[in-house]
């Protein structure tokens, strides 16, 4: 482990702001990771991994189910793919993928789909174009699918292969990972959902094409870590640079279009708009991905941070504005940052 542990109550407020949010979504547990200036300086694991009677304390190897969180190794595994000349980003899919639905692909390059400005939805079972690629955004699932499905064809590897082969074997991680459902061990947080939600669901394919990843705190702060050094650990360049310099840069096809701002999937801040999941005073450059279950993964180069927060809870009850909880998420790690920035 090349990272020091040295804890300060500076980041406090953050501690603070995701208890709050982990009563206000009723989620069992959470967790909070905060690296700034190469050291841990953050770590709290609170209540249990499920309401259940004597459920396990959260702990620093409890791994919550990540949901869009996940598409940052996807994302990784597009750059790398990319960098070592398996496909263009500016490839049309139409070279890579032959289905009957081939008509609704025309037009769509790797870059729209991992910019979400490829307009594809999937309508009774039907793929539909519902807008030209490029000219507008919208989070749709198709994308990720097709983006997996072409790493496979053209590597030879799934994106699980390629992740544990890059970055899980190298750093010793021992809880990250995609799982059998119908069979989770003791680390695994149960996900606390309402009762027939439409977008939950149970897999047991572990290829990393699918919403089953699970991490822990820890492990999804050292992956963000990763991105923030470019690819260095330990003095070495374990991967790279390029690949995460690709992946953190805005690749929208667009970027003078009021929508989005993308790049390898990851949200990245550009100038400041209602609908970002990154608040206004968080600096431009700085790049996050949010999943359902409400946890985060925020990298802030410009002050040498990154934060992890994690919950168990899928969705969000009536009346919780998840949009203005993950703003107000940033821009409390920022001030934070500033502060302890002030104090060195």
């Amino acid at each position: 482990m090349f990272l020091t542990q040295s804890y300060t109550d500076l980041f406090n407020d953050v501690n603070i702001h995701v208890k709050e949010s982990a009563e206000k979504m009723k989620s069992s547990g959470s967790a909070l990771v905060i690296i700034h200036n190469n050291r841990i300086v953050t770590e709290s694991y609170c209540g249990k991994q499920s309401f259940a009677t004597g459920a396990r304390d959260v702990k620093a190897d409890t791994q919550f189910h990540i949901a869009s969180v996940r598409k940052t190794y996807i994302g990784f595994v597009a750059a790398y793919a990319v960098y070592n000349g398996y496909f263009s980003i500016d490839d049309p899919i139409q070279r890579h993928i032959k289905d009957p639905q081939f008509l609704a692909y025309e037009g769509i390059t790797i870059r729209h789909l991992l910019t979400h400005t490829h307009g594809l939805r999937m309508v009774g079972g039907q793929l539909i174009s519902e807008f030209k690629p490029g000219e507008s955004w919208a989070y749709r699932g198709p994308s990720i699918e097709l983006l997996t499905a072409i790493i496979k064809q053209t590597t030879g590897k799934t994106v699980a292969n390629i992740v544990k082969e890059q970055v899980i074997d190298p750093l010793g991680l021992k809880s990250t990972e995609w799982i059998k459902m119908s069979a989770p061990h003791s680390k695994i947080a149960d996900t606390i959902r309402d009762q027939g939600d439409p977008y939950w669901r149970k897999t047991d394919v572990v290829d990393g094409s699918d919403m089953n990843m699970y991490v822990s705190g820890k492990e999804l702060a050292i992956w963000g870590y990763l991105h923030l050094t470019e690819g260095k650990w330990g003095g070495k360049q374990l991967v790279p640079k390029e690949i995460f310099q690709m992946a953190t840069s805005i690749q929208t096809p667009d970027s003078t279009l009021p929508i989005h701002q993308n790049g390898f999937l990851w949200f990245v801040k550009d100038l400041n708009h209602p609908f970002n999941q990154i608040g206004d005073a968080v600096p431009k450059g700085s790049y996050q991905l949010l999943g359902y279950t409400n946890g985060a993964l925020l990298i802030i180069p410009e002050e040498s941070i990154v934060a992890v927060r994690m919950f168990n809870r899928y969705g969000s009850p009536e009346g919780f504005d998840y949009l203005k909880d993950i703003r107000s998420f940033g821009e409390t790690v920022y001030h934070c940052s500033l502060k302890a920035n002030t104090s060195i």
